[in-house]
């Protein structure tokens, strides 16, 4: 039985090749932002462990505890649609907006995971390398970091994930995303049956790609395990 039988699933045919594309401005979204907020983060967490800890921790509880859409809304209206370089303007692109919207909470969450894998280290550590006459740069790049990254892995793994999720809230502020592409699908179509099936689709295209991670993430978990 040819498929244009079944008019929902043709329709989703025709239109999957433009969700793909817009999933992957989702993704690329998604990598950048964890990629700035990882940096970030890091720079923070350094932050929180000298004389400046107060600022640290004001950031990490400021964008922690901060909703995203606002963050995605204050990144968009904050900075200009476009930047005078010299004699010429370059547009400044919604999506680059979005992702500095969820760079933000990324690295305060960064920061805390670097924090609590700083933390988790015993203290005889410390003090093994401090007999050891390591100086301070040796201790950390030698014993601590090493160690940290092991125990920050999984839930940086975790986070990416839930950021991913998050860049669904990229087409609230006209991010030509996935979720900008199936309700152009949806209102194109204009059938009830179709608009149901798409955005169970969206569903499964965002589960293919974050379940695989959430697995990946549980075996890191049991293979860097500290008793």
């Amino acid at each position: 039985m040819a498929i244009d039988s079944f008019p929902v699933l043709s329709a989703l045919l025709q239109w999957s090749p433009a969700l793909v594309a817009g999933f992957g401005q989702n993704i690329l979204i998604s990598v950048v932002a964890i990629g700035l907020g990882s940096v970030l983060g890091l720079l923070i967490g350094a932050l929180a462990l000298s004389p400046l800890g107060g600022v640290a921790r004001l950031w990490v509880q400021v964008f922690r505890n901060a909703p995203w859409l606002v963050l995605i809304y204050f990144t968009t209206y904050v900075f200009p649609f476009e930047i005078h370089i010299g004699s010429s303007y370059v547009s400044f692109p919604d999506w680059v907006k979005v992702t500095l919207g969820l760079a933000l909470p990324a690295s305060a969450n960064v920061a805390e995971i670097f924090r609590g894998a700083i933390g988790s280290i015993p203290s005889t550590q410390w003090e093994a390398a401090r007999s050891l006459a390591f100086t301070r740069g040796q201790l950390f790049r030698s014993i601590i970091l090493p160690q940290c990254f092991k125990r920050m892995l999984p839930p940086w793994m975790n986070l990416y994930a839930v950021v991913t999720m998050g860049t669904a809230l990229a087409s609230l502020v006209g991010v030509h995303d996935v979720i900008d592409t199936a309700q152009i699908a949806s209102n194109t179509v204009n059938m009830t049956g179709f608009t149901v099936v798409i955005y169970l689709s969206l569903l499964v295209l965002f589960f293919a790609y974050c379940y695989p991670i959430s697995r990946l993430t549980q075996h890191l978990e049991r293979r860097y395990a500290f008793y």
